[in-house]
């Protein structure tokens, strides 16, 4: 089974969100950037390496948040979706590289954001994160 990281990046209350800008039934819905996990390669270092592709961001993985989510991936392959806790590593700043739109927003605003369906599982895990 393929896994595929996500990254909550929580910075001062506040988490960073990206919005999908491919393929086109994703388009426009937000979601935490991440990627797919490379064969040999950690979950963390996966992290890290997806958020340097597609954000030109450096980031602190932190630790596991919140549960596996099952997921099909688009040509049918069973996938599980795990996300990780990130800190900004030395005062970097995200650039939209691969997605529409960045944007940070505190728990008070994340049931405005129109969220990928696996990503909204974690609504809970990010709202304890943000006010923890």
């Amino acid at each position: 089974m393929k896994i595929v990281v996500g990254a909550a990046v929580v910075d001062g209350g506040r988490l960073l969100v990206a919005q999908r800008a491919e393929p086109p039934d994703m388009r426009g819905r937000w979601e935490l950037p991440g990627g797919s996990v490379e064969d040999g390669e950690s979950e963390a270092d996966a992290v890290v390496r997806e958020l340097h592709e597609e954000l030109s961001y450096a980031v602190v993985v932190e630790g596991r948040l919140g549960p596996d989510v099952p997921v099909t991936g688009r040509a049918g392959e069973s996938l599980v979706l795990r996300f990780y806790r990130c800190r900004p590593a030395n005062g970097a700043v995200p650039v939209a590289l691969e997605h529409l739109a960045l944007r940070w927003v505190t728990a008070d605003e994340l049931d405005t954001v129109a969220w990928l369906p696996a990503d909204e599982v974690l609504l809970p895990a990010l709202r304890a994160a943000l006010e923890g």
